[in-house]
């Protein structure tokens, strides 16, 4: 998944994004900054789909009703994974995968038609060793559903029972804990559907954006990635417009939720994300030739990420070329919400991950360079308000 060596390769107060520390060798300086709820950890579990894309929408809460909220991540990953394995039985488990992954939409289509409750009504974890276990682990629940699931397609069975959905589901409750019918929030009852209502959240609203040429520009298809199970259609735009759809976003105050490809090395686990030039990385570093070819790809990977450097220049049949050779996969969620320049004046977008806090120096914060995300943003979701207008026309929204 490397190409030309790295990019080819509940708290309920938004986060304070101007106290965040500097990296040695790196120095932020927030420029755009727009409100977001507090880092969450997924630990465990493929679930950065609906972490990034709740707190998306607790963002799109902040922003349209003032109201500091915690999604239930859980009751939308029981409701999604039982939609999922009803589609891998209809395809007789071959036409499609059953998998923990998902996309941004997923959110959405559970928010549309099945709700959304708070993290009080459903805390999600049923199967703590101890009363410290807090977070998620679901190799469990995964393997398990999985084998439910592979026993119906694989068994010769000629015509499946009527509950077979009832026993998939009992497997998730028992992990998760049953999704509600219905809670109280401030003091009033809502349904998960109802609760959406009152918070004006609209499916209608939301639109996703990739860009690819093996489709036609302003024009909308499936993205053709294992977690797009649900064929969202997304708009296809040029890469320059992506870029102004995510400034123009931010620059107006929404956020958006990212698919992104993190599985580079200019991707660090430190919070950066970066496309230095790995072909003329001994120039870059000032090292010597030979020294610089002794040392091993995570060495290289290392020297590449302590600073600043001249990063690739990204083209839109770059972005193509990955994605046709598999070095552009649709890896994690995350959620862009600010801008900010380097100690050289150089700009890059401030994302919230779901890794916590703690695994990163930057508090769960990180900092993607402009070259990053052109090159290795799958799609984002955004308001359809947040599209310069322009581009808006250009889709017909």
């Amino acid at each position: 998944m490397l190409l030309a060596g790295l990019c080819a390769t509940a708290q309920t107060t938004p986060i304070d994004t101007t106290a965040v520390d500097s990296l040695e060798g790196w120095h932020f300086t927030t420029r755009d900054s727009v409100a977001i709820t507090p880092v969450k950890d997924q630990n465990r579990s493929g679930t950065c789909w609906a972490y990034s894309t709740l707190g998306f929408l607790e963002s799109e809460v902040l922003r349209t009703k003032g109201i500091t909220l915690d999604f239930a991540e859980m009751f939308v990953v029981s409701k999604t994974m039982l939609d999922r394995a009803t589609y891998f039985i209809r395809q007789y488990g071959e036409g499609t995968s059953y998998a923990a992954g998902g996309s941004a939409y997923d959110v959405i289509y559970c928010m549309e038609h099945y709700g959304l409750v708070p993290q009080d009504a459903m805390p999600g974890i049923r199967y703590g060793w101890s009363e410290a276990d807090t977070l998620p682990v679901h190799k469990e629940v995964d393997a398990v559903s999985k084998a439910y699931l592979n026993a119906l397609t694989t068994s010769g069975i000629k015509k499946l029972s009527p509950v077979w959905k009832d026993g998939f589901q009992a497997i998730w409750d028992n992990y998760l804990g049953k999704c509600p019918e219905e809670f109280v929030y401030n003091g009033k009852t809502y349904t998960p559907r109802s609760f959406v209502e009152y918070l004006g959240l609209k499916e209608s609203d939301y639109v996703s954006i990739t860009s690819y040429t093996h489709h036609p520009f302003y024009e909308r298809f499936a993205l053709e990635v294992p977690d797009n199970w649900r064929m969202d259609q997304m708009y296809n735009v040029p890469m320059e417009d992506l870029m102004r759809i995510i400034d123009n976003a931010i620059k107006n105050g929404y956020t958006l939720a990212w698919g992104a490809d993190v599985s580079e090395d200019g991707f660090t686990r430190k919070g950066i994300g970066v496309c230095p030039d790995a072909e003329h990385g001994a120039d870059l570093t000032g090292s010597d030739m030979a020294h610089w070819l002794g040392l091993s790809a995570k060495e290289k990977s290392d020297e590449l990420t302590k600073k600043p450097l001249p990063e690739i220049d990204v083209t839109q049949e770059m972005r193509q070329q990955a994605y046709d050779n598999w070095e552009t996969t649709d890896d994690h969620g995350m959620q862009i919400f600010g801008t900010a320049t380097d100690q050289n004046g150089k700009e890059y977008y401030m994302v919230k991950n779901s890794w916590g806090t703690e695994r990163s120096d930057y508090h769960g914060i990180w900092y993607i360079s402009r070259a990053f995300m052109a090159y290795k943003t799958n799609d984002v979701l955004v308001h359809k308000d947040a599209l310069p207008k322009d581009i808006r026309k250009k889709l017909g929204i």
